[in-house]
């Protein structure tokens, strides 16, 4: 039988992971076995659940119980809590409205080392620095649509299962693999070659056709203001940049990896 529980109180203990604990805390550095993150929406609640992501509690309008989220609350296992209340105690609680009024809490999947996530990849990004939460989710929506093989973000990244991240992603953080490197030069032992996307005067175009005659290649993508450090461009053994037009000299990085990814699949 499902444990549904009205909830009176934002106070309530049972529910602090989806209003008061932080994304820092939710994350637990210190046992990252015992990590947290909240999903939000049935479309990437249910794109979490078929990925094997394993529920650990829900919360929902009243009214999604029978509607939006109804096939969600039937299909899990009786022993997960399915928190409710009215939506206007539900956003003192969150802190904003429920974007679709539901959201799960999940346990964060297990880290994956870069072999695992890269065997067999023939295209993959880096991500290098890049800290805003939309700009992630979009390039890992972007990479799940357009044939990336697996992404590899450095430590001083954001957290793809940073809430809006996810939302952003459309869940697609959960289709392709990924993993933190401590240093992209990790990459050439695996067999990579590396093209780092920058502006310089040895920069060759996108198009180049030495870069889709790459059996194995990893595209680097650098922050949203300063783009990628001179000791990223000057060891990658490629420096690319996008042809523009009407005197623009950058895209924003989202957009750049979409154009990226499209031209080197």
């Amino acid at each position: 039988m499902k444990q549904i529980i009205t909830i009176t109180s934002i106070d309530n203990p049972q529910v602090r992971m989806f209003g008061s604990l932080t994304e820092a805390q939710l994350r637990n550095r210190a046992e990252p076995e015992q990590g947290i993150f909240i999903v939000e929406s049935p479309k990437v609640i249910r794109v979490a659940l078929d990925a094997g992501i394993q529920p650990l509690a829900l919360l929902c309008e009243r009214r999604h119980l029978e509607g939006d989220a109804k096939d969600i609350v039937d299909g899990l296992p009786d022993d997960i809590p399915i928190y409710t209340g009215p939506r206007e105690l539900l956003a003192q609680l969150t802190g904003y409205t429920l974007t679709r009024g539901v959201l799960c809490a999940m346990r964060r999947p297990r880290p994956r080392s870069l072999k695992e996530v890269c065997h067999n990849g023939r295209r993959i990004v880096v991500i290098q620095s890049v800290c805003d939460t939309t700009n992630i989710g979009a390039i890992f929506r972007s990479a799940a649509a357009l044939g990336i093989d697996a992404v590899v973000l450095t430590n001083d990244s954001c957290d793809p299962l940073n809430r809006r991240a996810v939302r952003v992603s459309m869940g697609s953080v959960f289709l392709v693999p990924w993993t933190w490197i401590d240093d992209i030069q990790e990459l050439s032992r695996l067999g990579f070659r590396t093209a780092a996307m920058a502006l310089t005067d040895n920069s060759v175009p996108l198009d180049n056709p030495l870069l889709k005659a790459e059996p194995r290649l990893a595209i680097i993508m650098g922050t949203e203001g300063d783009g990628l450090p001179h000791s990223t461009i000057s060891q990658a053994d490629y420096t690319v940049r996008i042809p523009m037009q009407h005197g623009v000299d950058s895209l924003n990085v989202a957009a750049a990896a979409a154009v990226a990814f499209w031209e080197l699949r």
